[in-house]
């Protein structure tokens, strides 16, 4: 049981994580190349770990 507890927060993490970079980039203008794959795999694992906790 404790191992899906931390998927599910690692999940939600880094969701944060993505949402709180989503915000940032724009507002700091920051680009460079692969930063919109690095923001694709980002979602997916934060999807997953979220999808497998529960």
């Amino acid at each position: 049981m404790s191992r899906f507890r931390i998927t599910k927060n690692l999940g939600m993490i880094l969701l944060g994580i993505w949402l709180i970079l989503t915000g940032l980039i724009p507002l700091l203008h920051l680009n460079f190349e692969g930063l919109s794959l690095i923001m694709a795999i980002l979602a997916i694992v934060s999807g997953v770990f979220i999808l497998l906790g529960r």
